[in-house]
């Protein structure tokens, strides 16, 4: 089928495509929405956004009842940015008469289904901006023969087949995280990354299955233990992971200042090894580790099933996974002790996977135009404080990096909410600013990239 181009309306080029429409992205979507209402006279930033998945959702794999958020309603999509926004967790839960109700209960954290389904109010009051079902294989240079790049083409695969081609001045990237799984273990139909977990176990029999491997030391595979225990009660959950114990997380005050929108300032402008020694500092603010509360309802559960006789949560710590080998009767793991250096089998009837995540490198979408993307000793991609990628002089259209991709420049809020409500303020008027300012003379420089 063939190629074809469309924008905002049919023909026009759009101030900003965004690819991916997950919470950076929607957070991007409302603050151009209220910037546009706040602007009423002004020329309107033209934005769309595409999304591969047919509707919004969040890790909907991971909903699970009861799960609670590790971050304030406070660090929702606008509060940090502008607390008067009718964009507001708070303002969601007046429209659902929710609000006296959750202050009664006292408490910081949503559920992690209430906080999505917020997500979803928010989405649904942007929907004019967004593309679902539709997934972005490339984007290349709008230039045609020589000359400066103003505008940058987002290709679209779409449901029937057929590609279809947004046009913009601007592209922010923001495609999330990719599942981690361990060396040598391939996903299958009995083994599968914990992202996937309530749309697996629908298709499991609770009566039939008798014991689960859960392979990971950090919130989600201690929720996924967790899970599984209480849903099948018959089961023999296997909890592996290579440290002693389940960490806690350090959520005290001081610590947590790292997620506040001046820490981004501080480790942007920081020298590479500060940079380097913050990252390890805090790594336990977010990386393998579990809230307190979820680490002593599991041990409570260790505890009181060593009372009764009758052990269904077993910790297998300190020990790695080496393989696991699927059949048409189940999986079998080979698990290695660390300490002792021994090896055995485990047989179970599913492993799931809470092996985290990794970001995905957005040049795989870029073609010819990642080699005008700038980079650093290290091979990354040099970012400025506004999240531009910096690219040649040659590239004249502006190419954002939200989420995956910015830690090392921008710090561990990168892939996580607390600070969405001001990165998307900033990325806002960055395009405001950008669209203002008149382009700089070319003249001298070398031919320009062609179209990929």
């Amino acid at each position: 089928m063939a190629e074809r181009r469309s924008g905002p309306e049919a023909e026009d080029v759009a101030d900003v495509v965004g690819v991916g429409f997950g919470p950076a992205n929607l957070a991007l979507a409302v603050a151009i929405h209220e910037h546009n209402a706040r602007h009423p006279d002004a020329v309107a930033v033209r934005a769309a956004f595409v999304e591969r998945q047919s509707q919004f959702g969040w890790h909907p794999g991971m909903l699970l009842e009861g799960a609670t958020m590790q971050v304030s309603f406070l660090k929702d999509l606008v509060t940090m940015r502008d607390p008067g926004s009718r964009f507001t967790f708070l303002r969601y839960l007046h429209e659902h008469g929710r609000l006296p109700d959750f202050i009664n209960q006292k408490s910081f954290f949503p559920t992690r289904i209430e906080f999505h389904d917020y997500l979803r109010w928010c989405a649904a009051a942007v929907d004019d901006m967004v593309t679902y079902g539709e997934t972005a294989v490339a984007i290349r240079p709008a230039a045609s023969g020589t000359g400066p790049v103003d505008h940058l083409d987002v290709v679209m695969s779409c449901a029937d087949g057929g590609q279809r081609v947004l046009r913009a001045r601007n592209v922010v990237v923001s495609t999330g995280l990719r599942p981690r799984l361990p060396s040598g273990v391939t996903a299958g139909a009995r083994v599968w990354h914990n992202r996937d977990l309530l749309f697996r176990v629908r298709d499991l029999d609770v009566r039939r299955h008798r014991r689960f491997t859960v392979v990971g030391a950090g919130q989600s595979a201690a929720e996924t233990a967790e899970y599984l225990h209480r849903t099948f009660p018959d089961a023999e959950v296997c909890a592996v992971f290579t440290r002693y114990g389940y960490s806690p997380a350090d959520d005290s005050p001081f610590a947590n200042r790292i997620f506040d929108p001046a820490a981004v300032d501080d480790f942007y402008t920081a020298p590479e090894d500060v940079k380097q020694a913050l990252l390890g500092y805090h790594g336990n603010t977010n990386y393998s580790v579990v809230d307190s509360d979820l680490i002593e309802q599991l041990y409570r559960i260790v505890y009181q099933e060593k009372v009764a006789g009758v052990q269904r949560l077993r910790i297998l710590n300190t020990t790695a996974l080496e393989s696991a080998d699927e059949s048409d009767a189940g999986v079998r793991c080979v698990l290695r002790s660390l300490t002792t250096g021994e090896r055995y089998p485990l047989d179970s009837d599913a492993v799931v996977l809470a092996t985290g995540y990794h970001p995905g490198d957005p040049r795989e979408l870029l073609g010819a135009l990642a080699d005008e993307c700038t980079t650093d000793t290290l091979g990354r991609l040099r970012i400025g404080r506004d999240h531009r990628v910096l690219t040649s002089r040659w590239i004249r259209a502006g190419l954002y990096l939200q989420g995956a991709g910015t830690e090392h420049s921008h710090g561990l809020t990168a892939s996580l909410l607390s600070t969405l409500a001001v990165r998307s303020g900033e990325i806002c008027d960055s395009l405001v600013q950008r669209r203002a300012e008149p382009q700089p003379s070319t003249a001298g420089m070398a031919t320009a990239v062609q179209p990929g």
